[in-house]
C-alpha cells in the first residue's frame, strides 16, 4: 500500500443498541446523531426534526425509492470505496482489526469507521461494547480510554491496547458492533437524507463519507455545516436544482472542510475519486470504478 490512513470522525454511538447478536433492540428510524446536534443554524434534518408520524412518512417516502446505494451490491461498492479512503484497501473486512496512531493528533484509529481515541467516538463505542460484553479483551482499558478522552496520550493504553482490539476484532460480535455502527450511524442517516435531497446513488456515496469523515454535527465542519455551504451556493434536485452542479458545489465546500484540518490535508478521497466519478457522468457509480487514492490506482469491475 502506498499509505495507510484511517480518518476519524467525532459521532454520538447510540448506546441504546444491543451490539451482542442476539439483542433485540429497536433500532432507530430516524438519525439519532443529527436529533442531538442539528441546530437552527444547519439545514434540518427531516428525521430529526419529525415527530413520529411524520417519520413513519418520511421512511414510506424513502422506501418507495429506488434502493440505490442501498442495494446490496452497491452497498457493497460503498463499503470498497470506504476502505480505499480509510485504509488503502478494498478489501473493507481487514479493516476491523487495523488499529494505529498516524500522528495526526487524533490518537489511535481503528476499525472500519476510523474511531479515534481522542474523539469520543471510540471510547463511547468500547464502553457499550463492553458493557454486552463484559469479557471482551478491551474492557480493562475503559478506564484509561476515558482519561485520554480529547487528547492524543497513549497514558494507561500502552503497551497493551492495540493487541486488546486486534484479538476482540477476532471475535464475530466486534465486528458485527463495527457494523451496526457503520451502518445505523452513518450509512442509513446519509442515504435517506440523499433521497430526500434528491440525489442518485453516487450523491448517497458522498454523504455517507462526508458524514464518515466529518461527522454528523451541526458545525460548519462538520456533515450538516457542509451541507448548508452547499445548499448557499446550489439547489438540491428535490429544490429543483441541476444534480451535478449541487454535488459540485457539496465536494467543494468539502475540500475547504478537509483543508482546515490539519491531519486532512490530503483530499484524494474527493479530487481523485468522487470528483472523477462525477466528471465522468457517473451519477449512477455504476462499474466499472477506476479512481486513486493518496496515488494508488483502485478498480472494481463490471
Amino acid at each position: 500500500m502506498t499509505r495507510v490512513v484511517l480518518f476519524g470522525a467525532p459521532t454520538v454511538i447510540v448506546v441504546s443498541l444491543l451490539f451482542n447478536s442476539g439483542g433485540d433492540a429497536e433500532l432507530p428510524t430516524s438519525s439519532p446523531t443529527a436529533e442531538a446536534s442539528v441546530t437552527a443554524s444547519a439545514p434540518a434534518d427531516p428525521f430529526a426534526a419529525a415527530d413520529d408520524e411524520e417519520r413513519r412518512e418520511l421512511n414510506a417516502r424513502v422506501a418507495a425509492m429506488p434502493p440505490g446505494l442501498a442495494e446490496p451490491k452497491m452497498r457493497e461498492i460503498a463499503w470498497q470505496l470506504l476502505a480505499s479512503a480509510e485504509g488503502s484497501t478494498l478489501d473493507w473486512r481487514s479493516q476491523y482489526a487495523t488499529i494505529e496512531d498516524t500522528g495526526d493528533g487524533t490518537g489511535y484509529n481503528a476499525g472500519i469507521v476510523g474511531f479515534c481515541s481522542s474523539t469520543h467516538d471510540m471510547l463511547t463505542f468500547v464502553e457499550a461494547f463492553t458493557a454486552e460484553h463484559p469479557d471482551s479483551p478491551l474492557a480493562p482499558f475503559v478506564p484509561a480510554l476515558r482519561e485520554v478522552d480529547g487528547t492524543d496520550s497513549h497514558e494507561g493504553l500502552d503497551p497493551g491496547f492495540t493487541a486488546a482490539w486486534k484479538k476482540s476484532a477476532e471475535d464475530p460480535a466486534f465486528r458485527a458492533a463495527q457494523d451496526l455502527v457503520r451502518l445505523k450511524q452513518y450509512f442509513e442517516p446519509a442515504v435517506h437524507l440523499a433521497k430526500l435531497d434528491g440525489l442518485g446513488t453516487l450523491g448517497q456515496y458522498i454523504y455517507f463519507d462526508a458524514m464518515v469523515l466529518q461527522g454528523p454535527g451541526s458545525e460548519a465542519d462538520s456533515f450538516y455545516g457542509i451541507r448548508k455551504a452547499a445548499a448557499e451556493e446550489a439547489d438540491t434536485v428535490a429544490e429543483g436544482g441541476d444534480e451535478p452542479a449541487y454535488l459540485d458545489a457539496f465536494l467543494e465546500a468539502a475540500r475547504t472542510v478537509m483543508k482546515s484540518k490539519k491531519n486532512q490535508q490530503d483530499t484524494s478521497r474527493l479530487d481523485t475519486a468522487q470528483r472523477v466519478f462525477l466528471e465522468d457522468g457517473n451519477l449512477t457509480l455504476e462499474p466499472p470504478l477506476t479512481w486513486k487514492m493518496y496515488g494508488e490506482t483502485f478498480r472494481i469491475p463490471s
